[in-house]
């Protein structure tokens, strides 16, 4: 039975339309406060005060910094309802080969083939040293090299999530990451899931914790006895965790502070609305999630919505789907597809559908999208599992200046300078001027000293 939906309408056409898309932008920024309320009662029962998020997390991360393991124990107790020896935080490497041996043939298979995507497009974005040779007696070069031990979060609380491990593992591993460590809540969906300690030894991931929240990215950056630590973070999470990356960042690199999860499905008269309600029914199922759907035909919005309806009944999380649509999601009505397009680059989603007549002709119109995907067969959740460019993205607008993840992020660029005698002496001139200029007369002396020699 068709359920009733309610999801916000916006006339873009008209002033207070724009406002309400600026309201929308606001709620699912990185300074948005978006909890559960559970984890809103979570919190006042462990630290016996209402605290912000923010709060929350600078008291976590300070704790695991001071007291390391012993801070750690208290919150998989406090906040995961799991009592821990400092044996329990790894997971056995016994347990990672036997779910490997129990997983199905079909799911390793699956694995494989992915991951063969995955590090066939990273491999080929890879960054390459290059070397310039301006003149003679000059050799100035880029080179790269592999971080050497990163760390990996992967949510457990909702849902499993092996995509996670494989959308962030393989590109590291196509850098040449050589140390990957995974940190997971001790739940049936995290560190304890068949499924993604299958995978994990499939990638050769043996170095798995159960421990989560703001805690597991606390240790990961400062590390433990138990838990050494990495020199950077990725990997989704909940507001908790986007906090707590975002904390520790100059402690330790980190991919970016990520809010829940968003689509905008751009479309015309020609498009399949089966299809946009499908879309933006997956991103919703994450609740909170963002689905936002733009057209410049105002029946299209009236059948979009119908099918909506239609689906949303026959999801596995369709309440939850239903309060994320209600709570985050959005109808736009453009006044054409020109003025869609300054929409879409307003908004700046994490994911965007072009789901229009010619979606190629209208890609040159957008600069703002964590990743878009074109035409009515290339749906979200194929960038999401499968396609190749990982699906750690930016989120909340941030895509107007940030990029999703890659195996690019995974090196650190050096530059090697190299000047023979003769090519020091012929720029020293224009270096002691310009010390003298600053007033660094050592700088202008370590120049000196040399060129006074060849003379």
């Amino acid at each position: 039975m068709p359920t009733s939906l309610s999801i916000v309408r916006i006339d873009a056409r008209q002033d207070l339309g724009l406002l309400a898309i600026e309201d929308l932008r606001r709620r699912l920024s990185p300074e948005g406060d978006i909890v559960s309320e559970r984890g809103r009662q979570l919190t006042l029962r462990v630290f016996g005060k209402e605290l912000t998020p923010a709060e929350v997390v600078r008291k976590i991360c300070d704790d695991v910094k001071e007291t390391g393991d012993t801070a750690l124990l208290h919150y998989c107790e406090a906040l995961d309802g799991k009592r821990h020896s400092l044996q329990d935080l790894r997971v056995p490497k016994t347990l990672l080969e036997q779910a490997h041996q129990e997983a199905a043939p079909e799911y390793l298979r699956a694995i494989r083939r992915i991951r063969e995507n995955i590090l066939g497009f990273q491999s080929a974005i890879l960054h390459q040293n290059v070397t310039y040779r301006p003149s003679h007696g000059i050799a100035l070069q880029q080179r790269y090299l592999p971080l050497s031990r990163i760390g990996i979060c992967v949510p457990g609380g909702a849902a499993a999530y092996p995509s996670t491990v494989l959308m962030t593992a393989v590109p590291a591993q196509a850098a040449g990451v050589e140390q990957i460590v995974v940190v997971a809540p001790p739940t049936p969906l995290g560190a304890y899931n068949q499924d993604v300690l299958a995978a994990c030894h499939e990638l050769g991931i043996q170095e798995v914790y159960a421990v989560g929240g703001a805690q597991a990215v606390a240790a990961l950056a400062y590390g433990t006895k138990t838990i050494p630590g990495v020199d950077k973070i990725v990997g989704p999470g909940n507001l908790f965790v986007a906090l707590a990356k975002k904390h520790v960042y100059g402690t330790v690199d980190i991919d970016s502070i990520a809010g829940p999860s968003e689509v905008v499905v751009l479309a015309d008269q020609t498009t399949d609305v089966e299809f946009a309600a499908s879309d933006m029914l997956a991103q919703a199922e994450h609740s909170p999630g963002s689905s936002i759907f733009i057209t410049w035909m105002e029946a299209c919005m009236d059948q979009v919505h119908a099918a909506l309806e239609r689906q949303v009944t026959k999801l596995e999380r369709s309440k939850l789907t239903i309060d994320a649509l209600q709570s985050f999601g959005a109808m736009i009505l453009a006044r054409d597809e020109d003025h869609a397009c300054q929409l879409v680059n307003s908004l700046a989603p994490e994911h965007l559908h072009i789901a229009t007549s010619s979606p190629r002709e209208l890609l040159p119109k957008i600069r703002n999208s964590g990743a878009t995907f074109l035409g009515p067969f290339s749906p979200v959740a194929l960038g999401d599992y499968a396609a190749g460019p990982s699906h750690v993205l930016p989120t909340g607008g941030t895509a107007r200046w940030a990029s999703g993840l890659s195996a690019n992020d995974f090196l650190r660029a050096g530059s090697v300078i190299e000047y023979s005698e003769e090519a020091l002496a012929q720029i020293a001139s224009e270096i002691e001027l310009i010390a003298d200029k600053e007033g660094l007369t050592a700088h202008r002396n370590s120049i000196s000293i040399r060129v006074s020699k060849t003379k």
